[in-house]
């Protein structure tokens, strides 16, 4: 089966990007990606390729070679639905606040909406692609719902899960360490695999192409984003330790990452891991295990989540304690609000429940992050709901510029890892701040040594 034609719901952090990179590799296939937010997709249209929704280093320039050639934005759905042989569905997946499961499993309405509008659309028959992170046995319920809500059209459904790390997505898609697809083992299965195969394949080596049941495929993806988060939360656990006994957790870190069995990856300490996919994931694999009664197990992955919002508090404390047990109108100057670099994606970041916990201590917040607007910053804040959006608003500025945003701060917070920070005339923003200056570097970026030099009172995580 030749594919000519994909359809991708959802225009987000995996959508855009994937389908972009899809496109730009096969000039051959029309790649429409479809979303009912008019904002989003008027953003992704916009003339000027470096005003799309979505930061991502060299995605850009991606979209700008194949947008109107072969890749199209669009907000109708039904008809792109309609003219696809291959539909992928990457809508968000949060998780539920709300009935059983509430606070662990995936919330699945959208990816719910999706599989009834493409079985009420769609007139021949399709292959139907889980883009988005979901819970083991997903495939299933899409399955049901197409074969029994549907015009008689066949569907056959595939796991593809995204292995993306935001800040190097592009990369990422250009030359993953693997692609992973899912599908029946009938023979219609294999054929359906065999078409998405193929559609990597134009870029991908096929050795890195591996293909399993869904179900595998399902739970490779949420394993990957456990294993990962766990080895955060265990550096994170360590550098505590390190701090009460004076080791240094860097050090600690290179030693043993030098053991070929463990190696150096996600051992870097920090302030807390953020983003869409591990604390969602991880919750995820803790809600299946206590479904199937394997209370150790959850509660197992469920400490890598208790470990990760101890560490955040233990900062937002550290900075309260260290500033005299009071931060009450005092400027503290925040560097970074995404929760990572080289992204504009703040979901999850520990810039925002640092901010939340020093607010509640009365603190002003002052905020530069080179890709994250004032509107984002406040939206974040709002949707905690600890308190009204006046009190937030009157709160918390964000700056253009960082030397604006410490001019007059009593402590510098870094929470997130931008290169940029490092290169600050850092004497400069020391001789325009109260004394005695700190800085509370959440992500050990800076020259400790270097900084101390001139005059601040530095303090990393795990020294």
């Amino acid at each position: 089966m030749k594919i000519t034609k994909i359809c991708c719901i959802g225009a987000g952090y995996v959508g855009g990007p994937t389908m972009a990179v899809i496109a730009q590799k096969c000039p051959h296939i029309q790649v429409t990606v479809v979303d009912l937010n008019e904002q989003r997709i008027k953003d992704w249209n916009d003339p000027n390729t470096k005003n799309i929704p979505i930061y991502e280093p060299g995605l850009s320039s991606i979209v700008a070679e194949a947008r109107g050639r072969n890749l199209f934005f669009s907000t109708e759905v039904d008809k792109a639905i309609d003219e696809a042989e291959m539909i992928f569905i990457s809508v968000n997946t949060p998780t539920k606040t709300y009935g059983k499961g509430k606070g662990m499993a995936a919330d699945l309405k959208y990816i719910e909406l999706c599989a009834r509008q493409i079985a009420r659309v769609a007139k021949q028959n399709k292959i139907v692609v889980e883009k988005s992170t979901l819970p083991v046995r997903t495939a299933e319920a899409i399955k049901s719902i197409l074969d029994n809500t549907g015009n008689g059209v066949q569907f056959q459904i595939l796991s593809n899960p995204e292995f993306l790390a935001e800040g190097t997505a592009v990369t990422d898609l250009l030359n993953p360490d693997r692609i992973l697809i899912g599908g029946d083992t009938t023979p219609e299965g294999e054929i359906a695999i065999k078409a998405l195969v193929d559609v990597y394949a134009n870029w991908v080596a096929e050795e890195k192409i591996l293909t399993t049941n869904v179900w595998s495929s399902e739970l490779s993806k949420l394993t990957a984003n456990a294993f990962l988060a766990q080895r955060i939360s265990s550096i994170n656990a360590m550098s505590e330790l390190c701090e009460k006994t004076g080791a240094d957790v860097s050090e600690v870190a290179r030693a043993i990452g030098m053991d070929s069995r463990i190696g150096p990856k996600f051992l870097k300490a920090s302030v807390g891991f953020g983003g869409s996919c591990f604390q969602k994931d991880i919750l995820n694999l803790v809600y299946i295990a206590k479904s199937y009664g394997l209370n150790e197990v959850a509660d197992y992955w469920e400490q890598v989540i208790v470990m990760n919002d101890h560490q955040k508090r233990r900062f937002s404390n550290k900075i309260v304690q260290t500033l005299y047990n009071t931060v009450a109108d005092k400027k503290i100057a925040f560097l970074g609000w995404a929760f990572k670099k080289d992204t504009n994606d703040t979901r999850e970041s520990a810039a925002i429940y640092v901010a939340d916990d020093l607010i509640n201590e009365q603190a002003k917040i002052a905020v530069y992050d080179p890709k994250v607007s004032e509107h984002k910053i406040m939206n974040d804040l709002n949707y905690l709901e600890t308190r009204s959006v006046t009190d937030n608003k009157n709160a918390v500025v964000a700056f253009e510029n960082a030397y604006d945003a410490c001019k007059d701060a009593h402590a510098i917070a870094i929470l997130t890892e931008w290169d940029e920070f490092v290169s600050y005339d850092w004497q400069k923003i020391y001789d325009n701040m109260h004394k005695p200056a700190f800085v509370f570097d959440g992500r050990n970026i800076l020259n400790a040594k270097e900084l101390e030099e001139i005059g601040f009172v530095y303090h990393g995580i795990g020294s």
